[in-house]
């Protein structure tokens, strides 16, 4: 079942009765109030933006997700690391701008993509309000930002929402760093929202829901 949201008021039904894919609520709006009771609950916005007039709201039953001391390093980013010993440099909330924009930027032009103005506005006012976060990768050779991920942080999770390349392995330093950063600071949990080849082959995997948000909640399972 799809409900459709009120504007005015900020809530959401039980996203136990929506759609098998996860689907389960349109309308609304993203504002930050909404986002953060959105995210506390295992949701958050998806849509085309050039092709749906409404925000289309998300809450899959299986959760993919990396814990942060199941991160899986390969053996090829192993010798990545190797040969490219302090060259690459990660930062957190350096240059979100810069994450969010290379992000949208770079998948702008593909069918579907979803990344546009109203998000980034609404992103970026969360990261004002220190509760969403980037991780940079810097070439300290070249001297540029060279790939990173951002997300929303609530608690001791942390929700991502995209990651960019500008070179290989970019975007997997930024989720490795992220993930150390994580389990040296009690982090618990990255909801990776969808599974994809590149995240399921760094530890990835699916958890119920139940699960899921007895880890959001921070509590025994």
């Amino acid at each position: 079942m799809i409900y459709r949201l009120d504007k005015k008021r900020i809530a959401f039904p039980n996203p136990l009765l929506g759609d098998p894919d996860g689907l389960f609520a349109v309308g609304g709006d993203l504002s930050v109030d909404r986002l953060l009771l959105a995210y506390s609950n295992g949701i958050f916005p998806w849509y085309s933006f050039r092709d749906c007039k409404e925000i289309m709201w998300y809450c899959p039953m299986k959760r993919f997700v990396i814990f942060p001391d199941e991160i899986h390093v390969s053996h090829s980013m192993r010798t990545f690391f190797n040969r490219n010993a302090g060259r690459y440099r990660c930062t957190i909330d350096a240059d979100f701008d810069s994450v969010i924009g290379n992000c949208s930027k770079l998948r702008i032009d593909e069918e579907g993509a979803w990344l546009g103005k109203d998000m980034i506005d609404a992103y970026t006012e969360l990261h004002r309000q220190e509760m969403a976060h980037s991780v940079e990768v810097w070439d300290d050779v070249e001297q540029r930002l060279v790939g990173g991920l951002y997300g929303v942080s609530i608690g001791k999770c942390f929700f991502g929402e995209s990651m960019f390349s500008l070179v290989p392995n970019a975007s997997k330093v930024a989720l490795i760093w992220l993930a150390g950063f994580m389990r040296q600071n009690g982090g618990r949990m990255i909801d990776c929202q969808f599974e994809t080849p590149h995240l399921k082959s760094m530890g990835g995997r699916y958890i119920s829901y139940k699960e899921y948000m007895s880890i959001v909640n921070d509590v025994d399972f």
